[in-house]
């Protein structure tokens, strides 16, 4: 038996913070949306570089505040992207910890995603 990776479901209230957030500020992708019909709820698909993130306003798929621990190889690059875009709701910085350094991003949901560059252990 063989696992894939998982893809965390993090819920939204709005999708044009969403995608000001995602898209505009942490450069994901859009994949795609789906609404069963105009009026209900949207379920998007968002990816950068091998991470997917599925992004919901429906009301059952996911509670706010949730967190998402994200491996990354370059974090000090992450945060120059980042801050280099002087975006108004988040200046998000690199702290050492125990385990590496962490870039800690709240989006305007109150979801968290915690990027981290960890210490080998070799």
């Amino acid at each position: 038996m063989e696992f894939s990776a998982a893809v965390p479901i993090l819920r939204i209230f709005s999708v044009a913070k969403a995608k000001e957030f995602y898209l505009n500020f942490l450069g994901f992708t859009l994949d795609w949306e789906h609404r069963f019909s105009e009026d209900l709820p949207l379920y998007a698909q968002v990816s950068r570089s091998g991470l997917t993130l599925h992004l919901s306003e429906h009301h059952g798929d996911s509670t706010p505040g949730s967190a998402v621990f994200i491996p990354t190889d370059d974090i000090d690059a992450l945060h120059r992207e980042l801050s280099a875009k002087q975006y108004r709701y988040a200046r998000p910085g690199v702290e050492k910890v125990d385990w590496g350094k962490e870039l800690n991003i709240t989006d305007p949901f109150g979801n968290r995603l915690r990027f981290c560059e960890q210490i080998s252990n070799s």
